[in-house]
């Protein structure tokens, strides 16, 4: 019988060329494809819910795939992480993928389609010593930020407008660039740490990052806070922030069953 599975999965995004298959790069889809072909014994196509860029991270991206296989679906995931960590021979490596999560969705469920809502942070080391270690992981920035000034422009995000002026150009064109942003939450850690988290019913290409670059200089006293009305009202790219890097970003969550959220 056939199964329609659904891999929830998480990723350091440092050294793929994004989440999609290319030719010749080594991206996520195409090294779990890889692994679960040689497990499976079949050639093995999934679908995710989100095209992450190269460096971006995740703790919760999704991704289907159909087919009748002779593996329980339980077994599935532990043989595949297996397989990633280069089998038996070397239990102490750990890889740069890992599926935490398999199960059996209806046959009609797309994985991108049905998604209801996303939740994506972006994490900012703002101090003023360089930390090399996380430099594949932060976008570190040595000037104070004003995170209430950051918060106030934030704020302008939620609800439902057109983000045509927060969108990159070279990703998949979209019907549509109206998008609702249900929550922005900006606080800072005890070790200089400022997360941004966005929970949102969808995103353009580069959104979140033109999204934080902006309100970074809001926080540098570069721009207004309540410049962000007027940018969202151009539709012009040009008027928005620049794009922060990618390797501040985590996807976290997908969400197929999402909780009413009043703006």
């Amino acid at each position: 019988m056939e199964r329609n599975i659904l891999l929830k999965i998480e990723y350091d995004g440092t050294d793929f060329s994004g989440w999609q298959r290319q030719p010749g790069r080594r991206t996520v889809q195409g090294t779990l494809e890889e692994a679960l072909s040689k497990v499976l014994g079949q050639d093995i196509k999934i679908e995710g819910t989100s095209r992450t860029d190269a460096g971006v991270h995740a703790l919760g991206q999704r991704a289907i795939f159909k087919g009748e296989f002779p593996i329980p679906t339980e077994n599935i995931q532990k043989a595949v992480n297996n397989m990633l960590a280069g089998g038996m021979n070397n239990k102490n490596k750990l890889p740069d993928i890992n599926i935490a999560g398999v199960m059996v969705e209806a046959p009609d469920f797309h994985p991108r389609f049905d998604a209801k809502g996303k939740h994506y942070r972006y994490i900012i080391e703002n101090s003023k010593t360089p930390n090399i270690f996380r430099r594949n992981y932060r976008y570190q920035i040595n000037q104070w930020l004003d995170t209430d000034a950051m918060r106030e422009a934030a704020n302008q995000f939620l609800g439902e407008h057109d983000f045509a002026a927060f969108q990159s150009a070279g990703g998949t064109p979209r019907e549509s660039t109206v998008r609702r942003i249900y929550s922005v939450d900006i606080y800072r850690r005890e070790n200089d740490e400022i997360i941004v988290d966005i929970i949102g019913n969808g995103f353009l290409y580069n959104m979140i990052r033109i999204m934080v670059g902006t309100l970074v200089e809001v926080g540098l006293g570069k721009r207004e806070p309540m410049e962000v009305d007027r940018i969202l009202k151009s539709l012009d790219r040009s008027r928005a922030g620049h794009t922060a890097p990618p390797q501040g970003l985590y996807l976290m969550d997908v969400y197929y069953e999402f909780p009413e959220m009043e703006i």
